[in-house]
């Protein structure tokens, strides 16, 4: 029987380009730039005194490593072009900049009383609640390596204390990737560590990293410019935090599931109260009040920029009108004595009053990114028109915890208006257009032939207009994707447009765009999106999902399987049927063709390739009954996805 590895995980390589390299900002970016400084108040400094606040330690230097010796977090390639003291390049928007040096406070800190944080040594921040006899950790980062790190950090400061819980706050990687560096596993079986997520953790966690993971982790490769090299004509700031590490992604599941608004536990001598918060920044995702001290943990409700509706990876559009709600609830339960706001990303802020002040302007600019677009969308606007009319009132525009660093209000509105209206604008030209290449190969010919295109946009290029540069450029390039000037003069307008950009992935877009532009697309090795220990924690049923996902309808046409799954450990049999191209499943099947006889624990094995279909059956591990062959024909149609697919080109 043919062989398929189901589910991959992946690894985010960083390597130095030894390509073309980037060129230097244009006077008309620098201008862009300049009036950024004039606009926003740069003056004050308060979010620089929280950031610093409360440090207890940091290495003078933070560079971590595998167990095999590769870099996974190296802050140092930062450090080298960005101080705090170091006025932004002319290829750097200076807010963008200003949030860079923000992000680049690293080290230990003290949040409050028996609440700590160790900041910088990942996307995200690890926080270290302490208790009677240990730590309840919230958050993991995103991999083992620096999840080790932060913990070795606090105990050298604080003293050598066990983890006696850890809380996952929602269902994205960087917030439990590095579980395994910090608890063993069968601690957590034997009683003796705890974890504590919201309900719907495990399946979102799971999901989100498996039937779409391939394209998200692509794309993620622009948002968060894994790739780009460190320097001020690259990578700077991911809005969030620096960027993602690149080390080992694990899962344990949890043993505690809390799913109401009130819910309360006490662990170790510490009281929590839990807020949930289901479908705001995450499906899944609470906050959590810690009334000894007055201190509210948000997740990542609330961080210091504008968040997501819709990722540049891509994801499911978030709900801009729920997310504003629940932070005013947040205010209602907690707002009268609240001391001290912190989560999962960026510094904390102090003072009942300043805290109250942060949260209503938190809800005030999602309410208003809400309630704008439906306005403009009710007067006819569509998405792309949105984006150009939407404006923040100059008392959120100005305040810098809601600047687009991460979200932006342009592909935020464009997300809303998506939520409620979907891809068609209503124009009838725009309900079937042609492909983009032979839309392309057309809108080239009507122009004038590409050279005639390229030299237009030349023109436009050295009066500053970037933006239809690279609409135009776009069109050459998939009319004909061996044409060079065209490329080249698009990567040139993606540049800018980076240099120009306020937002960390934006910025990371375009430079990664155009570096593909210039240098192909890289070519280096990875899985896929889900590693082992998400592979083991999924169902059956998502599995199946992912089947059905991967299934090449061509190479089905015209057949029928009918097929049961028996898998005794978990004492349950699956009917899968593939019928007009189409993999359905559900309870067993009457009168299979074929069934498959094993544990979940040999199918993991099988799709992590520890062993493969022909071993499980010599070696007792898997027997099939009836028709072999359909099996086969199930595992043959089954598609493997690339996963460096062009985005920048056809």
């Amino acid at each position: 029987m043919r062989t398929a590895c189901l589910i991959f995980a992946l690894a985010y390589p960083v390597v130095a380009w030894a390509q073309e390299a980037p060129k230097p900002a244009t006077e008309f970016t620098k201008a862009a730039n300049a009036k950024v400084l004039e606009a926003l108040p740069f003056a004050d400094r308060r979010d620089f005194d929280n950031a610093q606040r409360g440090l207890i330690d940091r290495p003078e230097t933070l560079t971590i490593k595998d167990a095999n010796g590769k870099v996974v977090w190296d802050l140092e390639t930062y450090k080298t072009y960005i101080g705090l003291d170091t006025a932004a390049p002319d290829t750097v928007n200076p807010s963008l900049w200003r949030n860079a040096q923000l992000n680049m406070q690293y080290g230990l800190f003290k949040v409050t009383d028996d609440i700590y944080q160790v900041r910088g040594y990942d996307l995200a921040n690890m926080t270290f609640v302490k208790g009677d006899t240990g730590w309840i950790v919230f958050d993991t980062l995103q991999s083992t390596e620096t999840a080790k790190a932060a913990y070795d950090l606090v105990t050298r400061n604080l003293g050598e204390r066990p983890i006696v819980a850890v809380v996952y706050s929602h269902s994205h990687t960087d917030h439990y990737g590095g579980i395994r560096g910090i608890v063993d596993e069968a601690d957590v079986k034997s009683g003796k560590v705890r974890i504590i997520a919201p309900e719907g953790f495990l399946e979102h966690a799971i999901s989100e990293n498996v039937i779409a993971g391939n394209a998200m982790s692509r794309r993620a490769m622009y948002m968060y410019g894994t790739l780009l090299p460190r320097n001020a004509r690259a990578g700077v700031n991911a809005g969030l935090g620096q960027t993602t590490s690149a080390g080992t992604v694990t899962l344990i599941p949890p043993t505690d599931t809390v799913s109401r608004t009130g819910d309360t536990l006490t662990i170790d001598g510490v009281v929590m109260e839990f807020q949930m918060t289901p479908g705001s920044e995450a499906p899944a995702e609470m906050n959590t009040w810690f009334p000894q001290w007055k201190a509210l943990w948000l997740a990542e409700n609330t961080v210091n920029t504008m968040h997501n509706i819709l990722t540049l990876r891509g994801a499911q559009v978030r709900d801009p009108l729920g997310w504003a709600n629940y932070i005013s609830e947040t205010i209602a339960l907690y707002g009268d004595e609240v001391a001290v706001k912190f989560q999962s990303h960026h510094w904390p802020v102090w003072g009942n009053e300043e805290v109250v002040d942060y949260l209503g302007k938190q809800h005030d600019t999602y309410k208003y990114l809400h309630d704008r677009t439906v306005n403009l969308m009710n007067h006819g606007l569509t998405g792309p028109e949105i984006a150009e009319a939407i404006a923040l009132p100059p008392e959120l525009d100005g305040n810098w915890a809601t600047r687009g660093y991460y979200g932006t209000l342009r592909h935020n509105s464009r997300a809303v208006y998506q939520r409620y209206m979907g891809w068609y604008d209503g124009n009838p030209a725009n309900l079937n257009p042609l492909a983009p290449v032979d839309g392309a190969r057309k809108y080239i010919e009507y122009m004038g032939g590409a050279d005639a295109v390229v030299a237009k946009a030349k023109a436009d290029f050295d009066k500053g207009e970037y933006r239809w540069v690279a609409e135009v450029m776009k069109q050459a390039v998939f009319a004909d994707p061996d044409n060079v000037a065209a490329k080249h003069l698009l990567a040139d307008a993606f540049e800018q447009l980076g240099y120009q950009s306020e937002s960390g992935p934006w910025r990371s877009v375009y430079l990664q765009g155009a570096h593909e532009l210039r240098n192909g697309v890289p070519d280096i090795a990875t899985a896929g999106s889900a590693g082992p220990d998400v592979i083991r924690a999924m169902p059956p049923e998502l599995l199946f999902d992912y089947l059905a996902v991967r299934l090449n309808a061509e190479k089905v046409s015209g057949k029928v399987l009918r097929l049961n799954f028996d898998f005794t450990d978990l004492g349950r049999v699956y009917g899968v049927t593939v019928e007009n191209g189409v993999l359905s499943y559900g309870d067993a099947l009457a009168r299979p063709d074929g069934t498959l006889t094993l544990t979940k624990e040999t199918l993991d094995a099988v799709q992590l390739r520890q062993t493969t279909v022909q071993d499980a059956i010599a070696g007792g591990a898997m027997k099939i009954d009836g028709k072999a062959d359909q099996f086969a024909d199930l595992l043959g149609s089954l598609d493997s996805f690339p996963f460096w697919f062009n985005i920048v080109t056809p």
